[in-house]
């Protein structure tokens, strides 16, 4: 049982696999920052002090506090200036794959496109053929 999960961990897709989780888990990180320390900022100046971080409903009559981590320590909250937050990091991270995955398609497009267009070498004399050349050369001297 170790040998085969030795054998499968080894195989290329697992590996590729790992990667592209670890990678997508920093750009993640990388996307959040740049929603929450930049965009939202910037939304924020354009709407008039507009902050999604702070937008919540109590849902309980002891919630009274206008910040976000103030009413968390009061009660139960619904924070969906949160949830705007990860939908618009979503969409910024959907779209950017969405251009990497276009951007790739091109080239394998491109790759392909060349690869018709090549013309076919022609195919190199077998050794008779090179044989019989030769001796119809030698004979002619």
């Amino acid at each position: 049982m170790l040998s085969e999960f030795k054998e499968f961990i080894a195989k290329g897709n697992v590996m590729d696999l790992a990667v592209g989780v670890i990678i997508g888990g920093a750009f993640a990180l990388i996307t959040a920052s740049l929603v929450g320390d930049i965009i939202m900022p910037i939304v924020g100046a354009i709407f008039g002090g507009l902050d999604f971080s702070n937008y919540f409903i109590g849902l309980s009559s002891e919630v009274t506090a206008t910040s976000l981590e103030e009413a968390k320590k009061q009660g139960a909250v619904l924070a969906y200036g949160s949830f705007i937050t990860v939908i618009i990091n979503f969409i910024i991270i959907a779209f950017i794959i969405f251009m990497m995955v276009r951007y790739v398609n091109k080239i394998k497009a491109n790759m392909e496109k060349q690869e018709e267009e090549a013309p076919a070498e022609p195919a190199a004399p077998s050794a008779d053929i090179v044989l019989l050349t030769e001796i119809r050369d030698a004979l002619q001297k």
